[in-house]
């Protein structure tokens, strides 16, 4: 694996998995059988399916929380079962949803737990607590010295994601990170996260039984049978227009047109020039989605809505741009 000893150094590194098994004993079949993919670095992986699927196992064999049975995993084309298990999990990241931060520990010692096991002098770490803390909009100065019960589920989920990123790992394994906070939390999360992950590009599997969850989050998706054996492995576009089968149509289910356009940006959307004649409208920002757009022009009852950039008003979004759209998503051209 690459060095990521030096803070914001590390990048995404590649992931192959070789006929990756899982057998129990005493059990008639195995959990995992035979899982092979490759992750090219920096790419967001989802793996969605029903519980029992064996995804998060697939996952814990990455980072040998679970020792596979046969089979290989390769992380930046090192074998990681040539690795000492714990150094191993010094270079990847771990977010589960139950945070784990320890609670005798303060925010700040507890996003620093890595840094120390790595062997990191008091300046160093103190410095990357506190660029981790702001990365994540946890304000050090306010939230260092506090402890795990004087936060929110929302703020110990973000220590627990900057705990993660601490030794700036190249590689982050998510077990329903999210899962454990409220709808409107979980949402302000997966937008932040998605955020940080354009900015650090790190190679992310993110476990999830939740389709929405995954469409969002996933460059792209595998979606899981029992065994983990993989039914379908694409972006989450073309997972949407063209299911490889009824199993997977299970997940896509009703309104797949109106779901693309969740994945399409306002931003790239044919947009009317802006004049005096706007100013009354409603108004989005840019980098929300065709389908909040859509949302915004049916609650308002208006059918133009005012597209704002980081400098002001870029120009109009009508709803017939949008419908436009929303018709070539169902014919698998959007």
């Amino acid at each position: 694996m690459p060095d990521t000893s030096p803070a914001g150094s590390a990048h995404g590194a590649s992931i192959e998995l070789i006929d990756l098994t899982k057998q129990y004993e005493g059990a008639a079949e195995p959990a995992v059988d035979k899982v092979s993919m490759s992750i090219p670095p920096g790419e967001l992986v989802v793996f969605v399916g029903p519980s029992g699927c064996g995804k998060t196992t697939t996952m814990k064999m990455i980072n040998r929380i679970i020792e596979p049975t046969s089979g290989q995993i390769l992380i930046d084309g090192q074998d990681a079962m040539s690795l000492d298990p714990v150094e191993l999990r010094r270079g990847i990241g771990y977010v589960i949803q139950q945070i784990g931060l320890f609670p005798h520990m303060t925010i700040g010692e507890n996003v620093a737990v890595v840094p120390r096991l790595l062997g990191w002098d008091k300046k160093r770490t103190a410095a990357r607590v506190d660029e981790l803390l702001d990365i994540v909009s946890l304000d050090p100065s306010s939230f260092r010295d506090r402890y795990p019960r004087q936060l929110s589920g929302g703020q110990q989920q973000r220590v627990g994601v900057a705990r993660a990123l601490a030794a700036d790992p190249p590689v982050m394994l998510m077990d329903e990170p999210f899962g454990a906070t409220d709808p409107i939390t979980r949402e302000r999360l997966q937008n932040e996260f998605l955020r940080l992950q354009n900015e650090i590009r790190k190679t992310i599997i993110f476990v999830t039984h939740d389709f929405e969850e995954a469409l969002k989050m996933g460059d792209r998706i595998a979606v899981l049978r029992e065994q983990s054996h993989i039914a379908q492995f694409a972006t989450p576009d073309q997972i949407l227009a063209d299911p490889a089968d009824e199993y997977v149509s299970s997940f896509v289910g009703e309104g797949a047109a109106l779901k693309r356009l969740g994945l399409v940006s306002v931003g790239t959307a044919p947009l009317q020039s802006w004049g005096e004649d706007a100013s009354g409208l409603p108004s989005i920002p840019s980098d929300v989605t065709l389908r909040e757009a859509l949302g915004v022009l049916v609650g308002a009852g208006s059918d133009r809505v005012v597209v704002r950039g980081p400098d002001g008003p870029i120009g109009v979004l009508t709803m017939a741009t949008v419908t436009s759209m929303l018709e070539g998503a169902g014919d698998g051209d959007c």
